[in-house]
């Protein structure tokens, strides 16, 4: 039953809510992966598994030291599923609608402090690939991309004189993003060159030394590279530079609402924690800055 029902759902998700192919490759392998843990129990079904099932494998991913982050997103694909079986009249009930996952230390965003952005945007762009990968990153920490909006921008996605990027985010939901004056000129810089690598009818902005629409590894590849060369110390990823712009611009603003609107979160809840980035600065500069907050020495 697993096989036939699990491509039904995974059908739906891709064609009615549009997720994405890793979103449904990770689904695919939560759901998976549970009732591999069931089957071991001998529950040949999956429609048989109970609530008490589900709550022993979660117990059994969190004693194995999975992120509560992951264990989030492994009930959210088992209650969707199961949802998707009792809106098809498979199953009376659905057993993961009241499980929760424990509680674990939450994790915050890595971020690049502003020196550190400075020194990855400041070196010297000698060749078209080079200038190719400075005008990603200028664009991803200026206007907070994702990696997969970023590599799927086309040509027509790109008005510069305007100022403006558009990009389809998560859901398959439009979001008109300004992008910087100096991710501006980084980005004309690299149009000019890409007309001369492009295959003829590539239509993607950002393509490989063959002409092609760059993959979202070349680009994890080449700013792992860059971060290098920058000595930034830290393994840069592109979502460190969302994480950063999201920080950066929170910190100079305080305008909650707006970031939310910019990165594309549908819940608040998902931008607060950067909230929690910005306390911790401003934290840690009150503890170097405030008299009273000193250590004094025994006298």
């Amino acid at each position: 039953m697993l096989s036939q029902s699990l491509q039904e759902y995974l059908n739906y998700l891709r064609t009615i809510k549009h997720y994405s192919p890793a979103t449904l490759e990770a689904y695919q392998r939560d759901i998976q992966g549970f009732f591999g843990f069931i089957s071991a129990q001998e529950i040949n079904d999956i429609a048989e598994a109970s609530i008490q099932d589900i709550r022993a494998y979660i117990s059994s991913c969190h004693r194995k030291g999975m992120a509560e982050s992951s264990m989030q997103r492994l009930l959210s694909s088992l209650r969707g599923f199961y949802k998707h079986l009792l809106k098809n009249n498979q199953i009376g009930t659905n057993p993961a609608a009241d499980v929760r996952a424990p509680k674990g230390a939450k994790k915050l965003p890595k971020v690049l402090d502003v020196d550190q952005v400075d020194r990855l945007l400041s070196g010297t762009h000698n060749s078209p690939l080079e200038m190719r990968d400075h005008a990603m990153m200028e664009l991803m920490y200026s206007s907070g991309l994702r990696l997969t909006e970023m590599v799927n921008l086309d040509l027509l996605d790109i008005d510069l004189p305007a100022g403006q990027v558009i990009v389809l985010g998560k859901g398959k939901k439009t979001r008109y993003l300004p992008i910087g004056q100096q991710a501006r000129a980084a980005m004309s810089a690299w149009l000019d060159l890409r007309k001369n690598l492009a295959l003829a009818g590539e239509n993607a902005v950002f393509v490989n030394n063959r002409g092609s629409r760059l993959s979202q590894r070349a680009v994890q590849k080449r700013l792992r590279e860059q971060a290098q060369r920058a000595e930034l110390g830290v393994h840069l990823h592109p979502h460190m530079l969302r994480h950063s712009f999201a920080s950066h611009l929170l910190e100079s603003s305080g305008d909650l609402r707006s970031v939310q609107e910019l990165l594309g979160h549908a819940n608040i809840s998902t931008t607060q924690v950067y909230t929690q980035l910005d306390f911790q600065h401003l934290a840690k500069v009150y503890d170097q800055a405030h008299p009273r907050a000193k250590k004094t020495s025994n006298k």
